[in-house]
């Protein structure tokens, strides 16, 4: 919803400025979370046909989609997901030939990439404790405390009618034939135009001739318990929050943004690439070059407000 807030004549040019309304957030209590058992079987079809077409002119790879996937999903609405999936009008503008930028990007809340079949990459849940937003207790929509409806392709729906990934997009690992003892094909592309693999890539990162392995994360929980007081949640770290997890530097075979140099069958002369992994963040969360403003969503309410 949005609210006319103040118009001016300025210049014979009638300008008007208006905000987002942001609807209060749901306010939540769990700090642990529940191994997540109870996917929505992926045994539906949608109504819609998949669209996703891709080009590039000039310096931009200009990728159109309907956001519909092209496999098997879960029934919408759910008890934990009250939404329908309804096609979306996508239309993306990233770097053809992508640079890294000399600077982390954290991703916020919204779309990482978009994948090969027009669905997004969304990792984020914007669900926080005790409803406040952008605050630093964010839930993990894969984690469980919260229930929210995620089907077999570990996606769900926003209120829009948009089906998004929150993890690993089974269903289009299928179709896209997908196996561990073969790189990874491209399965999408991130915001800053550099290519998403999944989970399988070669040991040696300058050599297409080594052995094919599932590449793990750097990062890990971390040990303890979490603070207590002025809206933290306490209890133990264990995944509930994105903020259980810490990076540590050559834990795994990714960098900081779940991505490394390397070359690819699609880049034999090397390139640097995301990995979707089986261990969190799963969907990076953070971009080493410049993210395209076309996937931006609309900024947060200020930290602490709900």
């Amino acid at each position: 919803m949005k609210k006319l807030l103040a118009a001016a004549l300025t210049g014979g040019i009638f300008a008007l400025i208006v905000v987002a309304q942001f609807p209060p957030a749901r306010k939540h209590t769990p700090n642990q979370s529940k191994i997540v058992t109870a996917l929505v079987p992926a045994t539906g079809s949608t109504t819609t046909a998949s669209k996703f077409e891709m080009e590039i002119k000039g310096s931009e790879r200009i990728i159109q989609a309907n956001g519909i996937p092209n496999h098997k999903v879960g029934a919408f609405p759910n008890r934990g997901n009250p939404h329908r999936i309804a096609p979306q009008r996508y239309y993306y503008r990233i770097p053809a030939k992508p640079e890294l930028s000399g600077r982390i990007t954290p991703l916020e809340l919204g779309n990482f990439g978009i994948a090969v079949n027009g669905v997004p990459f969304d990792p984020g849940a914007a669900e926080w404790y005790l409803g406040v937003r952008n605050s630093e207790w964010r839930y993990e929509a894969l984690s469980d405390a919260v229930p929210l409806g995620i089907d077999a392709n570990y996606a769900h729906v926003q209120p829009t009618g948009a089906y998004h990934y929150h993890g690993v997009p089974t269903g289009l690992m299928t179709v896209l034939k997908v196996r561990p003892d073969q790189h990874s094909p491209i399965i999408g592309w991130a915001a800053d135009g550099f290519p998403i693999y999944a989970l399988y890539g070669y040991s040696k990162s300058d050599s297409a001739q080594s052995a094919i392995v599932t590449l793990k994360s750097s990062y890990r929980v971390k040990l303890g318990t979490r603070p207590t007081g002025r809206g933290a949640p306490g209890g133990r770290y264990d995944g509930t929050f994105t903020a259980d997890y810490e990076y540590v530097k050559d834990l795994g075979d990714l960098d900081e943004c779940n991505g490394r140099f390397c070359v690819t069958p699609d880049f034999p002369e090397g390139t640097y690439a995301y990995f979707l992994t089986k261990d969190w963040p799963i969907i990076p969360r953070a971009y080493h070059g410049k993210p395209s403003n076309d996937f931006q969503r609309k900024k947060l309410p200020p930290k602490g407000k709900k």
